[in-house]
């Protein structure tokens, strides 16, 4: 398994996040982004998780805790051979989980190659 520590892999992140488009970024609303080591014990494997009420299906929506997209460092360093796929990994994680803040579902994101 490739090693990268905590900082190193937050930076990645940071990175994909900022090539996320402005006008994508300037819309995300009530979202924090959060890395964490593992997964879930309900499902190791998954790389992301969106927790939350996409944008689309938001009504009154004053006083209400941050949608959090998190990322599974671990999970997504086991199955990465390069420095490359571990790149590639983050960014379609991080584009996937912010899909689903805009109301995107999984079989949409598969449709387009985003799964």
């Amino acid at each position: 398994m490739l090693e990268l520590t905590e900082d190193e892999f937050e930076a990645l992140v940071a990175d994909a996040l900022d090539e996320i488009p402005a006008e994508l970024s300037q819309v995300m609303d009530n979202v924090v982004i959060m890395v964490e080591d593992e997964a879930p014990d309900e499902e190791p494997e998954l790389l992301g998780l969106y927790e939350g009420t996409p944008l689309t299906d938001r009504g009154d929506y004053t006083g209400v805790l941050p949608d959090v997209i998190r990322l599974f460092r671990l999970p997504i360093l086991r199955i990465c051979e390069t420095h490359e796929d571990v790149l590639d990994e983050i960014a379609i994680t991080v584009v996937h989980e912010i899909a689903h803040h805009f109301g995107i579902d999984d079989d949409r994101l598969h449709e387009l190659g985003w799964a």
